[in-house]
């Protein structure tokens, strides 16, 4: 496996096909794309996982991670976050965070981060906010 940066063209895709398969590929566009930071995990030159990093002075937000079906559980998304975490460290960033599903929060706390705040719902589903110390 490979994990490497892409550009938001070929973020689009998967993130439609795996978050919002009925809405039109524009829908999955997010404020703060064009700025950035977007990475594919490859396997056989195949791009089977996405993340996008949106840096705010010395802070980073995790969004629109997503990896095809046929793909999860097989450790691509950990790799990706351990990834994440390794390339946000030498850009001396000191928080990464994301808005994370309830029924993900062992994932998210398999890297050490930590609940914030109650719990809140995005469309019905529960959520709470994490965050890693990366100093």
């Amino acid at each position: 496996m490979e994990i490497r940066a892409i550009d938001l063209q070929q973020v689009l895709p998967i993130r439609h096909q795996v978050l919002w398969p009925n809405e039109p590929i524009e829908y999955c566009i997010v404020d703060g794309d064009e700025t950035a930071e977007h990475f594919g995990a490859f396997l056989n030159n195949k791009l089977v996982c996405v993340a996008s990093i949106y840096l705010d002075n010395t802070h980073a937000r995790l969004r629109k991670f997503a990896t095809l079906p046929a793909y999860q559980t097989q450790g691509i998304g950990s790799a990706m976050i351990q990834f994440i975490i390794h390339f946000l460290s030498n850009k001396q960033m000191t928080r990464f965070w994301c808005d994370a599903r309830e029924s993900a929060l062992p994932f998210y706390q398999r890297f050490n981060m930590k609940e914030e705040g109650n719990r809140f719902y995005k469309n019905g589903v529960p959520y709470f906010k994490v965050s890693l110390n990366l100093v």
